[in-house]
Formats: structure tokens, C-alpha cells, sequence
């Protein structure tokens, strides 16, 4: 069976943990955030607001789609790079 929607892809993934972060959210730039558009735009929902305006974040099930990075509004907040070789994310046939 060969998948053909994004819905059915992201049904799929298997992750490769790496240790070092391909993605990290600096929470000091975040408290003067008022969008929040990594928490909406998120197809994997890793970014949880928290109470005092930081963001809480957890890439080990990260799409690598660069969606949060694109979005979001304040300069230095993500650093986004593709993880090394032979981690992150693939997705399996069904």
C-alpha cells in the first residue's frame, strides 16, 4: 500500500534520538512573544506555552518540517538544523 496524504505519512514515523538537539528554543526570547505561532503551527504539537511566557519544547518526535522556525516572529528564539546523519525522523510504509 503506498501512502498518499500527509495524514496517512505522519501515521508512520520512527524516530532516531539523537543526544545533541537539532532544535533549540531559547525561553528568555519567548517571554516577549505575544503569538505564539510555534505552540499553533506545530504539526507534531512539541511547543507547550507556560504560565510565566517561556515555552516548553521536546524534540525527540520532531517532523524536521521547519514549520516553527518559519513561524515564528522573534528573531534568535529557534535555532533549526536537520539533525546528523542517521537520526531524526523516518517514515515507514504502512
Amino acid at each position: 500500500m503506498v501512502m498518499t496524504t500527509f495524514e496517512e505519512k505522519i501515521q508512520t514515523p520512527r524516530f532516531k534520538v539523537d543526544a545533541i538537539p537539532h532544535i533549540v528554543v531559547h525561553a528568555e526570547v519567548c517571554h516577549t512573544c505575544s503569538v505564539r505561532a510555534c505552540v499553533y503551527v506545530c504539526p507534531a504539537n512539541l511547543f507547550v506555552p507556560l504560565d510565566d511566557g517561556g515555552i516548553l519544547f521536546n524534540y525527540e518526535e520532531c517532523f524536521e518540517c521547519g514549520t516553527c522556525y518559519i513561524a515564528c516572529n522573534e528573531e534568535g528564539a529557534i535555532e533549526w538544523s536537520y539533525p546528523r546523519g542517521g537520526y531524526g525522523v523516518t517514515f515507514r510504509e504502512a
